[in-house]
Protein backbone atom coordinates (compact mmCIF):
# COMPACT_ATOMS: atom_id res chain seq x y z
CA UNK A 1 0.00 0.00 0.00
CA UNK A 2 1.47 3.25 -0.92
CA UNK A 3 2.32 5.76 1.43
CA UNK A 4 -0.75 8.33 2.44
CA UNK A 5 -0.84 12.12 1.19
CA UNK A 6 -1.67 13.35 3.98
CA UNK A 7 -0.17 14.82 7.25
CA UNK A 8 -0.33 14.53 10.97
CA UNK A 9 -0.94 17.70 12.50
CA UNK A 10 -2.16 18.60 15.58
CA UNK A 11 -2.11 20.17 19.42
CA UNK A 12 1.02 20.02 20.66
CA UNK A 13 1.97 19.99 24.68
CA UNK A 14 5.62 20.85 25.38
CA UNK A 15 5.16 21.26 28.82
CA UNK A 16 2.78 21.38 32.03
CA UNK A 17 2.30 25.32 30.79
CA UNK A 18 -0.20 23.50 28.16
CA UNK A 19 -3.17 23.30 30.69
CA UNK A 20 -3.11 26.80 30.55
CA UNK A 21 -3.74 27.25 27.06
CA UNK A 22 -0.15 27.32 25.25
CA UNK A 23 -0.81 23.91 23.12
CA UNK A 24 0.91 24.74 19.24
CA UNK A 25 -0.07 23.37 16.45
CA UNK A 26 2.72 21.25 14.44
CA UNK A 27 3.22 18.34 12.56
CA UNK A 28 4.13 15.14 14.07
CA UNK A 29 5.22 11.81 13.26
CA UNK A 30 2.84 9.29 14.02
CA UNK A 31 3.59 5.31 15.24
CA UNK A 32 5.43 3.59 11.41
CA UNK A 33 2.74 2.01 10.08
CA UNK A 34 1.94 -1.58 10.63
CA UNK A 35 -0.58 -4.02 8.49
CA UNK A 36 -3.08 -4.37 11.62
CA UNK A 37 -3.16 -0.18 12.17
CA UNK A 38 -6.40 1.96 10.97
CA UNK A 39 -5.96 5.51 10.08
CA UNK A 40 -8.46 7.59 11.24
CA UNK A 41 -9.21 10.92 9.56
CA UNK A 42 -10.51 12.69 12.71
CA UNK A 43 -13.93 14.82 12.83
CA UNK A 44 -14.76 14.52 16.49
CA UNK A 45 -12.82 14.31 19.65
CA UNK A 46 -14.15 15.07 23.15
CA UNK A 47 -12.47 16.81 26.04
CA UNK A 48 -11.54 14.57 28.97
CA UNK A 49 -10.66 15.22 32.08
CA UNK A 50 -7.74 13.07 31.36
CA UNK A 51 -6.71 15.48 28.90
CA UNK A 52 -6.24 18.42 31.49
CA UNK A 53 -4.36 15.21 33.87
CA UNK A 54 -1.84 14.93 31.06
CA UNK A 55 -1.44 18.81 30.07
CA UNK A 56 -0.19 19.16 33.77
CA UNK A 57 1.70 16.10 34.28
CA UNK A 58 -1.22 15.77 36.99
CA UNK A 59 -0.33 11.87 37.05
CA UNK A 60 3.43 11.86 36.74
CA UNK A 61 5.67 12.99 34.35
CA UNK A 62 3.98 13.19 30.98
CA UNK A 63 6.45 12.29 27.75
CA UNK A 64 5.97 15.58 25.78
CA UNK A 65 5.48 16.73 23.33
CA UNK A 66 2.10 14.99 23.29
CA UNK A 67 -0.87 15.45 21.68
CA UNK A 68 -4.08 14.43 24.17
CA UNK A 69 -7.44 13.13 22.58
CA UNK A 70 -8.74 9.75 23.01
CA UNK A 71 -12.52 10.35 22.42
CA UNK A 72 -11.86 10.20 18.50
CA UNK A 73 -14.62 9.97 16.19
CA UNK A 74 -14.09 10.01 12.63
CA UNK A 75 -13.44 8.24 9.11
CA UNK A 76 -11.36 5.07 8.26
CA UNK A 77 -9.11 6.84 5.52
CA UNK A 78 -6.57 4.12 5.61
CA UNK A 79 -7.30 -0.03 6.22
CA UNK A 80 -4.34 -2.89 7.17
CA UNK A 81 -4.41 -5.88 5.39
CA UNK A 82 -4.47 -7.75 8.58
CA UNK A 83 -6.91 -5.01 9.82
CA UNK A 84 -9.74 -6.52 13.03
CA UNK A 85 -13.13 -5.58 12.56
CA UNK A 86 -14.65 -5.84 9.26
CA UNK A 87 -13.71 -2.01 8.95
CA UNK A 88 -13.60 -0.72 5.73
CA UNK A 89 -12.83 2.47 4.33
CA UNK A 90 -15.26 5.20 4.96
CA UNK A 91 -16.84 3.63 7.46
CA UNK A 92 -17.19 5.81 10.38
CA UNK A 93 -15.01 4.80 13.61
CA UNK A 94 -13.60 5.88 16.91
CA UNK A 95 -10.97 4.86 19.30
CA UNK A 96 -10.91 5.58 23.10
CA UNK A 97 -8.60 5.49 25.78
CA UNK A 98 -6.62 2.66 25.12
CA UNK A 99 -4.24 2.29 21.78
CA UNK A 100 -2.82 -1.29 22.46
CA UNK A 101 -1.73 -4.33 24.55
CA UNK A 102 -0.18 -7.62 24.74
CA UNK A 103 -3.18 -9.26 22.98
CA UNK A 104 -1.89 -10.91 19.80
CA UNK A 105 1.57 -11.22 20.64
CA UNK A 106 3.06 -14.91 21.71
CA UNK A 107 1.99 -15.56 25.14
CA UNK A 108 -0.03 -12.87 25.81
CA UNK A 109 -1.60 -12.11 29.14
CA UNK A 110 -5.31 -13.88 30.96
CA UNK A 111 -6.11 -10.07 30.92
CA UNK A 112 -5.92 -10.13 27.19
CA UNK A 113 -7.09 -13.41 26.63
CA UNK A 114 -10.29 -13.22 28.27
CA UNK A 115 -11.55 -9.82 26.98
CA UNK A 116 -10.16 -7.36 29.59
CA UNK A 117 -7.55 -5.62 27.59
CA UNK A 118 -7.74 -2.61 29.69
CA UNK A 119 -5.97 -4.33 33.00
CA UNK A 120 -3.47 -5.63 30.48
CA UNK A 121 -0.24 -5.88 32.81
CA UNK A 122 2.28 -6.64 30.17
CA UNK A 123 2.30 -3.94 28.10
CA UNK A 124 -0.46 -0.68 27.86
CA UNK A 125 -0.20 1.85 25.46
CA UNK A 126 -2.37 4.79 26.15
CA UNK A 127 -3.95 6.12 22.63
CA UNK A 128 -1.65 9.08 23.79
CA UNK A 129 1.39 9.90 25.77
CA UNK A 130 2.03 5.67 25.49
CA UNK A 131 4.80 3.90 24.20
CA UNK A 132 3.91 1.54 21.47
CA UNK A 133 5.73 -2.07 21.29
CA UNK A 134 7.44 -0.84 18.29
CA UNK A 135 9.25 1.90 20.46
CA UNK A 136 7.27 4.98 19.36
CA UNK A 137 5.18 6.92 20.79
CA UNK A 138 0.87 7.48 20.75
CA UNK A 139 -0.55 10.68 19.81
CA UNK A 140 -4.41 11.83 20.69
CA UNK A 141 -7.06 13.65 18.60
CA UNK A 142 -6.37 17.00 19.08
CA UNK A 143 -5.01 16.74 15.38
CA UNK A 144 -6.16 16.15 12.22
CA UNK A 145 -5.83 12.37 11.75
CA UNK A 146 -5.02 9.64 14.29
CA UNK A 147 -3.25 5.80 13.73
CA UNK A 148 -4.08 3.10 16.19
CA UNK A 149 -3.95 -0.61 16.38
CA UNK A 150 -7.18 -1.72 14.64
CA UNK A 151 -8.32 -4.36 17.13
CA UNK A 152 -8.78 -0.65 19.64
CA UNK A 153 -10.96 0.60 17.00
CA UNK A 154 -14.57 0.24 16.72
CA UNK A 155 -17.67 1.55 14.13
CA UNK A 156 -20.06 4.20 15.21
CA UNK A 157 -23.62 2.95 14.99
CA UNK A 158 -25.50 4.56 12.11
CA UNK A 159 -28.19 6.07 14.62
CA UNK A 160 -25.03 7.72 17.36
CA UNK A 161 -24.09 11.43 15.88
CA UNK A 162 -20.68 11.37 16.04
CA UNK A 163 -20.22 14.33 18.59
CA UNK A 164 -22.61 11.70 20.94
CA UNK A 165 -20.21 9.36 20.09
CA UNK A 166 -17.29 10.74 20.86
CA UNK A 167 -17.14 11.22 24.37
CA UNK A 168 -19.35 7.72 25.21
CA UNK A 169 -15.60 6.50 23.88
CA UNK A 170 -13.79 7.36 27.29
CA UNK A 171 -16.43 9.01 29.63
CA UNK A 172 -19.16 7.14 28.58
CA UNK A 173 -17.80 3.24 29.08
CA UNK A 174 -15.73 4.43 32.13
CA UNK A 175 -18.96 5.25 33.65
CA UNK A 176 -21.05 2.38 32.05
CA UNK A 177 -18.59 -0.59 32.47
CA UNK A 178 -18.46 -0.32 36.31
CA UNK A 179 -22.49 0.07 36.32
CA UNK A 180 -22.88 -3.41 34.44
CA UNK A 181 -20.04 -5.22 35.94
CA UNK A 182 -21.95 -4.35 39.94
CA UNK A 183 -25.46 -5.08 38.92
CA UNK A 184 -26.96 -2.31 38.25
CA UNK A 185 -29.88 -2.60 36.81
CA UNK A 186 -34.22 -3.46 38.12
CA UNK A 187 -34.92 -3.22 41.54
CA UNK A 188 -31.58 -1.30 42.06
CA UNK A 189 -31.03 2.16 43.65
CA UNK A 190 -27.74 3.79 42.51
CA UNK A 191 -25.95 7.24 43.81
CA UNK A 192 -24.10 9.20 41.45
CA UNK A 193 -21.36 11.39 43.05
CA UNK A 194 -20.46 14.60 40.84
CA UNK A 195 -22.73 15.85 38.13
CA UNK A 196 -19.97 16.41 35.16
CA UNK A 197 -18.65 14.85 32.40
CA UNK A 198 -18.95 11.74 34.15
CA UNK A 199 -21.74 11.78 36.38
CA UNK A 200 -24.26 13.10 33.63
CA UNK A 201 -23.08 10.00 31.72
CA UNK A 202 -23.64 7.48 34.83
CA UNK A 203 -26.87 9.28 35.70
CA UNK A 204 -28.15 8.49 31.74
CA UNK A 205 -26.26 4.71 31.61
CA UNK A 206 -28.10 3.92 35.45
CA UNK A 207 -31.30 4.70 33.82
CA UNK A 208 -30.84 3.15 30.17
CA UNK A 209 -29.77 0.02 32.54
CA UNK A 210 -32.88 -0.28 33.96
CA UNK A 211 -32.04 1.02 38.05
CA UNK A 212 -35.17 2.11 40.01
CA UNK A 213 -33.69 5.45 41.67
CA UNK A 214 -30.45 7.20 40.30
CA UNK A 215 -29.29 9.98 43.09
CA UNK A 216 -27.60 12.52 41.84
CA UNK A 217 -25.25 13.93 44.50
CA UNK A 218 -23.27 17.22 44.08
CA UNK A 219 -21.62 19.63 46.98
CA UNK A 220 -23.90 22.81 45.46
CA UNK A 221 -27.74 23.02 44.34
CA UNK A 222 -27.38 24.37 41.47
CA UNK A 223 -27.51 20.85 39.20
CA UNK A 224 -30.49 19.76 40.46
CA UNK A 225 -32.61 20.73 37.55
CA UNK A 226 -29.57 19.16 35.66
CA UNK A 227 -29.48 15.71 37.54
CA UNK A 228 -33.43 15.91 36.94
CA UNK A 229 -33.12 16.31 33.62
CA UNK A 230 -31.34 13.66 32.33
CA UNK A 231 -33.20 11.18 34.67
CA UNK A 232 -32.30 11.55 38.13
CA UNK A 233 -34.92 10.38 40.58
CA UNK A 234 -33.52 13.06 43.52
CA UNK A 235 -30.74 14.71 44.49
CA UNK A 236 -28.63 15.65 47.49
CA UNK A 237 -26.64 18.49 47.89
CA UNK A 238 -24.06 18.16 50.45
CA UNK A 239 -22.96 21.59 51.50
CA UNK A 240 -26.26 22.37 51.88
CA UNK A 241 -27.69 19.66 54.01
CA UNK A 242 -25.81 19.36 57.19
CA UNK A 243 -27.39 15.72 58.28
CA UNK A 244 -27.60 14.35 54.25
CA UNK A 245 -25.44 11.97 55.20
CA UNK A 246 -28.00 10.41 58.28
CA UNK A 247 -30.96 11.13 55.65
CA UNK A 248 -30.15 9.20 53.26
CA UNK A 249 -28.21 6.58 55.53
CA UNK A 250 -27.99 2.95 53.91
CA UNK A 251 -30.70 3.40 51.07
CA UNK A 252 -28.09 2.88 47.88
CA UNK A 253 -26.98 -0.61 46.59
CA UNK A 254 -24.35 1.05 44.41
CA UNK A 255 -22.36 4.35 44.32
CA UNK A 256 -20.27 5.52 41.41
CA UNK A 257 -17.96 8.22 42.47
CA UNK A 258 -16.85 10.56 39.67
CA UNK A 259 -15.18 12.76 41.85
CA UNK A 260 -11.39 13.46 41.36
CA UNK A 261 -10.35 14.95 44.55
CA UNK A 262 -8.17 13.96 48.07
CA UNK A 263 -10.20 15.76 50.09
CA UNK A 264 -13.96 14.56 49.47
CA UNK A 265 -16.02 12.62 52.42
CA UNK A 266 -15.51 9.36 51.55
CA UNK A 267 -16.71 7.87 54.76
CA UNK A 268 -19.44 9.74 54.26
CA UNK A 269 -20.26 8.64 51.00
CA UNK A 270 -19.84 5.38 52.17
CA UNK A 271 -22.38 5.26 54.96
CA UNK A 272 -25.14 6.10 52.37
CA UNK A 273 -24.40 2.43 50.95
CA UNK A 274 -27.09 -0.46 52.27
CA UNK A 275 -25.56 -3.36 54.19
CA UNK A 276 -22.92 -5.40 51.36
CA UNK A 277 -23.59 -2.56 49.07
CA UNK A 278 -20.56 -1.03 46.66
CA UNK A 279 -19.07 2.21 45.89
CA UNK A 280 -16.92 2.11 42.93
CA UNK A 281 -14.29 4.71 42.44
CA UNK A 282 -13.58 6.49 38.97
CA UNK A 283 -12.11 9.74 40.05
CA UNK A 284 -8.21 9.69 40.62
CA UNK A 285 -7.18 12.59 42.43
CA UNK A 286 -3.79 14.38 41.59
CA UNK A 287 -3.95 16.81 44.32
CA UNK A 288 -3.35 13.80 46.97
CA UNK A 289 -4.33 10.39 48.14
CA UNK A 290 -7.69 9.45 49.09
CA UNK A 291 -8.10 7.80 52.55
CA UNK A 292 -9.62 4.39 52.89
CA UNK A 293 -12.77 4.34 55.37
CA UNK A 294 -12.16 1.11 57.18
CA UNK A 295 -14.83 1.94 60.04
CA UNK A 296 -17.60 2.60 57.98
CA UNK A 297 -16.74 -0.36 54.87
CA UNK A 298 -16.68 -2.73 58.20
CA UNK A 299 -20.22 -1.93 59.76
CA UNK A 300 -21.59 -2.27 56.50
CA UNK A 301 -20.24 -4.98 55.02
CA UNK A 302 -19.66 -2.53 52.48
CA UNK A 303 -16.71 -2.78 49.33
CA UNK A 304 -14.46 -0.45 47.98
CA UNK A 305 -13.79 -0.79 44.66
CA UNK A 306 -12.06 1.08 41.28
CA UNK A 307 -12.95 0.98 37.50
CA UNK A 308 -11.14 2.52 34.59
CA UNK A 309 -12.24 2.78 31.03
CA UNK A 310 -13.58 -0.15 29.21
CA UNK A 311 -12.35 -2.83 26.64
CA UNK A 312 -13.35 -2.90 22.90
CA UNK A 313 -16.30 -5.40 23.79
CA UNK A 314 -17.51 -2.89 26.56
CA UNK A 315 -17.34 0.06 24.29
CA UNK A 316 -19.63 -1.58 21.38
CA UNK A 317 -21.90 -2.61 23.71
CA UNK A 318 -22.34 0.60 25.18
CA UNK A 319 -23.10 2.31 21.92
CA UNK A 320 -25.03 0.09 21.10
CA UNK A 321 -27.53 0.46 23.86
CA UNK A 322 -26.89 3.76 23.68
CA UNK A 323 -28.10 3.97 20.12
CA UNK A 324 -31.05 1.52 20.77
CA UNK A 325 -32.60 3.69 23.88
CA UNK A 326 -31.68 7.17 22.22
CA UNK A 327 -29.56 8.61 24.27
CA UNK A 328 -28.26 11.88 24.34
CA UNK A 329 -25.61 12.81 26.59
CA UNK A 330 -25.27 16.87 26.38
CA UNK A 331 -22.33 17.94 24.62
CA UNK A 332 -21.23 21.67 23.40
CA UNK A 333 -19.14 21.69 19.95
CA UNK A 334 -16.38 23.36 19.77
CA UNK A 335 -13.91 24.01 16.99
CA UNK A 336 -10.87 22.26 16.95
CA UNK A 337 -8.75 25.73 16.53
CA UNK A 338 -10.30 26.92 19.67
CA UNK A 339 -8.64 24.05 21.59
CA UNK A 340 -6.33 25.93 23.76
CA UNK A 341 -9.36 27.92 25.41
CA UNK A 342 -11.72 24.94 25.31
CA UNK A 343 -9.94 23.01 27.80
CA UNK A 344 -9.42 26.33 29.41
CA UNK A 345 -13.30 26.51 30.01
CA UNK A 346 -12.95 22.81 30.91
CA UNK A 347 -11.50 23.62 33.46
CA UNK A 348 -13.39 26.43 34.96
CA UNK A 349 -16.13 24.09 35.33
CA UNK A 350 -18.02 25.68 32.23
CA UNK A 351 -19.01 22.38 30.38
CA UNK A 352 -22.10 21.18 30.55
CA UNK A 353 -21.80 18.56 30.60
CA UNK A 354 -18.67 17.65 27.67
CA UNK A 355 -16.80 19.65 25.09
CA UNK A 356 -16.53 17.96 21.59
CA UNK A 357 -13.66 19.57 18.91
CA UNK A 358 -14.97 19.53 15.74
CA UNK A 359 -12.72 19.54 12.82
CA UNK A 360 -13.81 21.98 9.71
CA UNK A 361 -12.87 19.91 6.82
Amino acid sequence: MTAPDYKFEGWLASDASAANGTMQWKEFEPKKWEETDIDIKITHCGICGSDLHTLRSGWGPTNYPCCVGHEIVGIAVRVGSQAEGNIKVGDRVGVGAQGESCLGRKGHCNECASGNERFCARHWAGTYDGIFMNGDKSYGGYALYNRSHSHFVVKIPDALPSAHAAPMLCGGTTTYTPLKENGCGPGKSVGVIGVGGLGHFAILFAKALGADQVVAISRKGNKRNDALALGASSYIATDEDENWSQEHGRSLDLIICTVSSSKMPLAQYVSLLKVHGTLIQLGNPDDGFLTVPAGSLIIQNAKLGGSMIGSPGDIREMLQLAADKGLKPWVKERPMKDANQAIMDMEDGKARYRYVLVNEW
